[in-house]
Formats: structure tokens, C-alpha cells, sequence
């Protein structure tokens, strides 16, 4: 088994601890609500919101991803940290047998937030990923999803 470590940071205009409970916390209710385009639905299939919950995510008609399944690994409300993995996906089913997501979300000078994410990709036997479409194709919809988010957050500051 192979393994791929990539680390992006995204700068997002929105105070890190709004984005952590955005992201992390109320993640179920927020993204089918500013990604309806995207997002069908997201819920929790087993456990309470913590540490070994899993969520399924179900993409809109027409994504090459149709669903997602991610187990929360760890959350830290204090230090902004959050870790889950992707442990299922119609998409390299054959090739990747989980990506483990760690993020921080830190405090920038002007009241924002930067997110930094490790992503590992755990490989399956012998198959082959291509490293930079990862970088390239993911990053983009990371950061995409980042400014959604924060188009969210400066249109309804009371939210």
C-alpha cells in the first residue's frame, strides 16, 4: 500500500472559530443550505456528532461523486482542530482505501482565518494515483467550498 501526503492552506475572510463550527460542527445543516447546487444532503448515519460518527454526504444528480462517507477521527472545539476520513465513495473505489483529512484553522491578522489541511491518501496494493490531478482537481473544490462559505458568512454576518 502506498501512501500520498498533500498540505494546502485556504484563506477564508471569516473569524476561525465561525468557520470551525461551520465546517466541523454544523456541517449537516449548513452545506445543503449554501451548496444546494451540489449538496443533496447531509446526515448522520451512526453516532452523536463526535469522534467515530459517520456521515453520508449525497451529492446532486450529475457529480461524478454521488456520495461520500466520512468517519469523524477527532475533533477539538479549543484548538480548532479537526480530523475525519473519507472511508467510502463511488469514485477510486479500486485504488484508494481511505483519505484521512486533518485541518487547523488559525487566525489571521485582518480577523480571518487560514485552514490548513493534510490530506493522506492510503493506496490500495498496487494501484496509481496521480498526485498532481489530486492537488489540482481537489484543491480547486476545497477552495471553492471555502469561498462558499465565506460568500455565506459576509452576506448573513448574523449567522
Amino acid at each position: 500500500m502506498g501512501v500520498i501526503t498533500l498540505e494546502n492552506e485556504f484563506a477564508v475572510a471569516v473569524a476561525p472559530a465561525k468557520l470551525f463550527k461551520a465546517y466541523c460542527l454544523e456541517i449537516d445543516t449548513l452545506l445543503p443550505k449554501i451548496l444546494p447546487e451540489h449538496i443533496k444532503s447531509s446526515e448522520i448515519i451512526e453516532g452523536n456528532g463526535g469522534p467515530g460518527t459517520i456521515r453520508k454526504i449525497t451529492f446532486a444528480e450529475g457529480k461524478d461523486l454521488s456520495y461520500a462517507k466520512q468517519k469523524i477521527e477527532a475533533i477539538d472545539e479549543e484548538n480548532l482542530t479537526y480530523s475525519f476520513s473519507l472511508i467510502e465513495a463511488n469514485v477510486w473505489k479500486d485504488a484508494v482505501e481511505k483519505v484521512t483529512y486533518e485541518h487547523k484553522f488559525v487566525a489571521t491578522p485582518e480577523g480571518g482565518s487560514i485552514c490548513k489541511r493534510t490530506s493522506t491518501y492510503y493506496i490500495k496494493g498496487d494501484a496509481e494515483i496521480n498526485k498532481d490531478q489530486i492537488k489540482d482537481v481537489y484543491g480547486k473544490k476545497t477552495a471553492g467550498l471555502f469561498k462558499a462559505v465565506e460568500a455565506y458568512f459576509l452576506a448573513n454576518p448574523d449567522a
